[in-house]
């Protein structure tokens, strides 16, 4: 059984969208008739950037950064006329030293680009959201993991970051209720190239294809959704 979503009235901003997951965001959006307004770092003629650019708006912008990040949803709500849905996708992984033989650097890293990004976006995307009138509510997606629920052997500062994004989607669902609805997806190991490649010998049969994750988000930002709101979704399969 599939279900088919209508965002033609709706402009949706992802962050981290030249990745594998942020770029299936945005297909499953595009399909979906959105205006989609993918955000990166990362240009599009870098290597390994996987957005198709004919079919989202692109805006390379620092999300770990306060005024790319102002500028950025600023320049989205000039183009489109508002603001409907964000999806913070942008984020990474770093592990395999315990606490005590971990750089001060890699903290500073991780909750910058997993947390950093999440709380800036969604402080300059809120006040847009509050008037959005394609669904009758803005909506707020964002990435967070599995790992976040409990710690474990040697990536607890990613963990913590990821349960930070669990932490500040409750937050911002608290305080914009009937306005905003914000909810978290929590993946496990995704099947992407990068992935395949750095675990060579897992069973990538029970790896979670990026767009079944894609439309759970979508779903989340829909008025199907609508009663729907301070949640963490699992989306890990068998991962």
């Amino acid at each position: 059984m599939s279900a088919d979503f209508d965002f033609g009235d709706s402009v949706v901003l992802v962050t981290g969208a030249g990745g594998t997951l942020g770029s299936s965001v945005c297909e499953v959006f595009a399909d979906a008739g959105a205006t989609v307004c993918g955000a990166d770092v990362v240009d599009p003629d870098s290597e390994n950037f996987e957005l198709d650019t004919d079919r989202a708006d692109f805006y390379r912008g620092d999300f770990t950064d306060e005024d790319d990040v102002a500028e950025t949803v600023e320049a989205v709500v000039d183009d489109h006329g508002g603001l409907d849905a964000l999806v913070n996708v942008a984020g990474t992984w770093r592990g395999g030293t315990p606490i005590d033989e971990t750089e001060a650097d890699t903290f500073d890293f991780l909750m910058n680009v997993n947390l950093k990004t999440m709380f800036l976006a969604s402080k300059h995307a809120i006040p847009h959201l509050r008037e959005s009138e394609a669904t009758g509510q803005g909506a707020i997606v964002s990435v967070s993991a599995r790992a976040s629920l409990e710690g474990g052997e040697g990536d607890g500062i990613y963990r913590a970051s990821k349960a930070g994004v669990r932490i500040l989607t409750e937050t911002i669902a608290e305080e914009n209720l009937g306005e905003v609805r914000a909810n978290a997806v929590m993946p496990s190991v995704i099947d992407t190239p990068a992935n395949r490649e750095m675990m060579p010998d897992s069973d990538h049969d029970k790896w979670v294809d990026p767009s079944e994750i894609a439309e759970t988000i979508m779903y989340l930002c829909s008025d199907a959704a609508s009663v729907t709101s301070g949640a963490a979704v699992p989306v890990y399969g068998e991962a």
